[in-house]
């Protein structure tokens, strides 16, 4: 309903672009924050469609979790660290998560809103971490203790699902997947923005999520991050 309110202000009061933050949550989702997260990105692209007369252009931008942001597992194992506790809990060892500070985001929402057509998702090509890196990288010598995991959690973060791969266009630093449907707004190439930003076709079957990602932090990379934190 947020969504709505937001896209039916957005109208009456001429705004000329929206774009939407979206989660990685909203891709393949397996909890009711990622569906309502879906929900969102589904109304705003499919906003494009009910401008009526007004000149307005809604897209979403979508990434992963916001190094050092509230709720996030870094500042919670660095107040377990500074509590001297003993041990840090990880749910699983094999879980992976990808990663993109504050400022990352930011730019990446607003080079964004410049060059978008609209009913498009901004994907940002990002880094992805292991969570058995990061504890190495905040306290080697730590024990852990295996917690399982949680509720609605995945082992692993989707970006671009597998099931959408069709419409999804890679560029040298970001994907654009592409909306299924447009009606008023015509048709639009998603697969070039100006002269210099041309996508190439994803393979059959692509899935872009945090464990196939081909850039990993190392665990040095990961410390000069926790430093910019503390």
């Amino acid at each position: 309903m947020g969504a709505q309110n937001v896209i039916d202000a957005s109208i009456s009061a001429g705004v000329s672009k929206v774009i939407a933050l979206s989660t990685d949550k909203a891709a393949n989702p397996i909890n009711l924050y990622g569906a309502t997260k879906l929900a969102s990105d589904k109304l705003f692209t499919a906003a494009n469609n009910i401008g009526g007369k007004s000149d307005i252009t809604f897209s979403v931008v979508r990434y992963g979790n916001v190094f050092g942001s509230r709720g996030s597992v870094v500042p919670f194992y660095i107040d377990l660290l500074e509590k001297n506790n003993d041990t840090l809990p990880i749910t699983d060892e094999r879980m992976t998560r990808f990663w993109i500070t504050l400022e990352e985001a930011v730019n990446f929402v607003i080079s964004s809103l410049s060059i978008m057509k609209g009913g498009e998702i901004f994907v940002p090509k990002i880094p992805s971490v292991k969570i058995t890196d990061l504890v190495q990288a905040l306290a080697p010598d730590i024990k852990t203790e295996i917690v399982g995991i949680r509720p609605g959690e995945k082992l692993h973060e989707v970006m671009c699902p597998r099931d959408e791969y069709q419409k999804i266009h890679e560029f040298d630093t970001f994907f654009v997947i592409e909306p299924s449907i447009s009606f008023n707004k015509g048709e639009n190439n998603y697969s070039e923005y100006g002269d210099s930003l041309k996508a190439k076709k994803v393979a059959d079957d692509f899935e872009y999520n945090s464990f196939n990602n081909e850039w990993y932090l190392s665990i040095e990379e990961i410390k000069t991050y926790i430093d910019t934190l503390k």
